[in-house]
């Protein structure tokens, strides 16, 4: 069964991993990448389910909250072209 459920998760992944190369747009395939890398967090999970080995979840977790802030350091980027950049700003803050 859990073969079965490994073999699903790497079709999501190719069909994820197309649509990040196809686009059209940056957000498309910044949301592409971020499936990825959730069905790879899965992909690991079920694997250390199957081999009986309880530790690949802390590594899963792990790589759940690098892809997380990886995502959102990306979204970033895009949007002010700078990660350094503090955000929105009310307009009574900004003097």
């Amino acid at each position: 069964m859990f073969s079965v459920t490994m073999l699903g998760i790497l079709v999501t992944m190719a069909l994820a991993f197309a649509r990040a190369l196809m686009g059209p747009t940056v957000y498309d395939r910044i949301l592409a990448v971020n499936t990825f890398g959730t069905m790879t967090i899965l992909l690991v999970a079920v694997f250390g389910f199957l081999t009986d080995r309880p530790d690949f979840l802390d590594i899963a977790l792990l790589y759940a909250l690098i892809n997380f802030i990886g995502t959102i350091a990306v979204l970033k980027f895009f949007e002010y072209r700078d990660l350094g950049h503090p955000g929105q700003q009310n307009a009574d803050e900004e003097g």
